[in-house]
C-alpha cells in the first residue's frame, strides 16, 4: 500500500482557511431547493444559470469545455453556503465534472470550497500531492478550480474560489 506524503499544518496554503461551500449534485434542483430550504428553514433560492462555458474562459481536464448548470444557494452557517448544482444536457455534448460525479457516483456529495488568495499557489500544491486540477472557469474578476481528490482525498472534489484573479489557473 502507497503511504501518502504527510504535511505538516504550517507547509499546506489551505492551513487555517475557513470552508465556504459544501456542494451537492443533484438531478433536479427544483425540487432540491424546496426540500434543503424547508430543512434549513429557509426562503426558496432562486436558480442561478452558468454562462456558455466560452464566456468564462471554462475548460475541463484541460479542454475548453461548454458545460453549464443549474445552481442554488442556502446557508449552512457564518459564512458558509450549501451549493446546489444541476448539470444541463443542452445536447452539445460538453462535459463536466458536474456531469460525470452525476454519471458515476449520483447525487450526492460534489465538492467542499475555500476561498483562497494565489489560486496558482494552490493548485501547484494540490497537483504535487496528486490531486489535479479537473475543471477551471472565470467568475467576473475571479476564478474557480476543482482539484480531483481521487483515492487521495477519498473521492472528494476540492474548489478553490478566488476573488480577484492575476492569471487564469493552468
Amino acid at each position: 500500500m502507497e503511504q501518502q506524503q504527510s504535511v505538516a499544518p504550517a507547509d499546506t496554503p489551505l492551513a487555517g482557511l475557513p470552508v465556504a461551500q459544501v456542494a451537492l449534485v443533484v438531478r433536479d434542483i427544483e425540487a432540491a431547493r424546496r426540500t434543503w430550504a424547508g430543512v434549513l428553514g429557509q426562503t426558496v433560492p432562486d436558480i442561478i444559470t452558468t454562462a456558455p462555458g466560452a464566456d468564462v474562459a471554462q475548460t475541463y481536464n484541460g479542454v475548453p469545455c461548454g458545460a453549464r448548470a443549474k445552481l442554488a444557494f442556502l446557508k449552512l452557517g457564518p459564512g458558509v453556503q450549501l451549493e446546489l448544482i444541476e448539470p444541463i444536457e443542452d445536447g452539445d455534448g460538453a462535459d463536466s465534472t458536474w456531469h460525470a460525479v452525476l454519471r458515476e457516483k449520483g447525487e450526492g456529495l460534489h465538492h467542499i470550497a475555500f476561498w483562497v488568495e494565489g489560486m496558482q499557489r494552490h493548485v501547484n500544491f494540490l497537483r504535487e500531492r496528486g490531486v489535479p486540477m479537473v475543471q477551471r472557469g472565470d467568475m467576473g474578476e475571479g476564478q474557480y478550480a476543482y482539484c480531483e481528490g481521487g483515492a487521495v482525498l477519498n473521492g472528494v472534489l476540492l474548489e478553490l474560489l478566488e476573488k480577484k484573479r492575476d492569471a487564469r489557473a493552468e
